[in-house]
């Protein structure tokens, strides 16, 4: 259980869908047993919770996140990683340790990588991708989530090392200069 949770950091989980995999595998647990086993793993600090920003959906949906990106070398012979989640992992610590608190968000069919609340209740949006010059779908498919969002709480969008531009009043970063100057969502 550990080793899936650690080698599918970043990807939308619920109990209900572990439990069946497990199921499949023959290991035939408790749902109480699992959700005993994820809150030892996050009291442990090897993860973090992301819960959905969704008041509608009862399914439980949820991210998890490394607190060391070390746990996932730790425990996988092929060190390739798939940069999407590394990112992501990558800013959801960051903003961790700034304080905020930290949920996913589903627009529609749309998610948004990130809610930032921090502790005046002051929103921000992120999405957070590797790049967004492979072609126009790809910057549209980063960019549409937070066009649809109607309040003026601030959106970004960052990247790995793209040239900054700038579209419908979102904020695009260059993840590293944003961390280092220290800067807040």
């Amino acid at each position: 259980m550990q080793t899936y949770l650690i080698n599918n950091f970043g990807s939308t989980t619920s109990l209900k869908s572990i439990l069946k995999e497990l199921h499949k595998s023959g290991m035939d647990i408790k749902r109480e047993t699992l959700n005993r086993y994820i809150n030892i793993l996050m009291d442990a600090k090897i993860i973090y919770e992301c819960k959905r920003f969704d008041l509608k959906s009862i399914n439980g949906e949820q991210k998890y996140y490394l607190s060391d990106m070390g746990f996932y070398f730790a425990t996988n012979t092929d060190n390739r990683i798939n940069y999407g989640p590394a990112l992501e992992n990558v800013v959801f610590n960051y903003a961790k340790s700034k304080g905020y608190d930290i949920s996913i968000g589903r627009i529609g069919k749309l998610e948004c990588d990130f809610i930032m609340r921090d502790n005046m209740n002051n929103y921000g949006y992120v999405q957070v991708t590797m790049t967004t010059m492979l072609n126009r779908e790809t910057e549209d498919r980063e960019y549409a989530p937070l066009e649809m969002i109607k309040d003026n709480y601030p959106k970004y969008v960052l990247t790995r090392n793209d040239m900054i531009q700038k579209r419908n009043g979102i904020i695009h970063e260059n993840i590293p200069q944003f961390m280092a100057s220290g800067k807040l969502f």
